[in-house]
């Protein structure tokens, strides 16, 4: 047995198919890290607490590339869907055909669920959210984030949200949104356009708490700020800075949920200001080529 090999057995790692995707990192923080490129273990957990950031880590990972002792993962050990609070859930298993972009469960006072863009399909995670209250919607961000909509929306009955600039990822979508004016989702719940990272993507806000911004903007620890990702804007890094000194004024939330970045807590002030530092910043900014390797996390 090699060194490689020995290390497997002997404890958690990180396998090769890792793309670097931090999904990893955000659950099992100080325990996995970030080198060469791709997420690697710090260290080994040494109490119950952070074995279990290990098992969130590894059924979130959407290459599968966490991995235990033994190599075989328990799905006793899977905490998904995982409760940030009283009203969201973080679905956990995310999709490698949407580059492992997280999803989320928004729990409404009626007793029904939201999801907000999807996991990785499977009857048998459809039947765990579903069995949580009904689902009335599938809210996608943008094109990104599609792969999945579809199918989950047919098995929960559910209508399926995609904005009309990104449309064509969602040809059957039950609900398109128009324009860049807000629009009424459900009671409490309404739908942003937010044109740049993609032409058609969208911020979900709830309850003036919560704001699912897709691809748009996510926290970032290597700033400790919100950022937005120009390294990789597939529409128009200017676009963007327009649509945020539109809406930010208009933005009022305490959770930031992105798809990809961290995700972060703060008082509704303190965000606000973020933001409209954010759009300050932004409008500063040029095109520049994609490149997923200069994206900071």
């Amino acid at each position: 047995m090699d060194g490689e090999q020995q290390r497997h057995h002997d404890g958690w790692y990180v396998d090769e198919r890792c793309t670097n995707c931090d999904v990893a990192r955000q659950l099992a923080p100080g325990l996995i890290g970030e080198a060469g490129g791709r997420s690697v273990v710090l260290r080994q957990p040494r109490d119950e607490d952070e074995t279990r950031q290990f098992h969130a880590a590894a059924h979130a990972c959407p290459t599968r590339s966490v991995r235990p002792p033994g190599r075989v993962l328990d799905a006793a050990q899977d905490p998904f869907p995982l409760p940030l609070d009283d009203t969201v859930q973080l679905c956990g298993h995310n999709s490698p055909h949407t580059a492992g972009a997280n999803s989320y469960l928004l729990h409404r006072p009626d007793g029904t669920t939201m999801m907000v863009d999807t996991p990785r399909w499977s009857a048998r995670l459809a039947a765990r959210y579903e069995a949580l209250g009904p689902v009335t919607d599938v809210l996608l961000t943008h094109r990104d984030h599609a792969a999945h909509g579809r199918r989950y929306a047919d098995r929960f009955g559910a209508r399926l949200w995609i904005h009309e600039g990104d449309l064509d990822a969602a040809p059957d979508a039950d609900r398109v949104l128009r324009g860049t004016s807000a629009t009424p989702v459900a009671d409490g719940v309404v739908a942003v356009p937010l044109p740049g990272h993609t032409r058609g993507s969208v911020l979900y806000l709830a309850d003036e708490r919560y704001c699912f911004s897709g691809d748009s903007f996510y926290w970032c620890r290597t700033t400790s700020d919100i950022e937005v990702a120009d390294s990789v804007t597939w529409y128009s890094i200017e676009e963007l800075a327009a649509s945020l000194t539109r809406t930010v004024a208009h933005l009022r939330f305490e959770w930031l949920l992105p798809g990809h970045g961290d995700r972060r807590h703060l008082p509704t002030h303190d965000m606000a200001e973020r933001l409209h530092r954010l759009a300050e910043r932004t409008r500063a900014l040029r095109p520049r080529p994609v490149d997923f390797t200069a994206h900071r996390w």
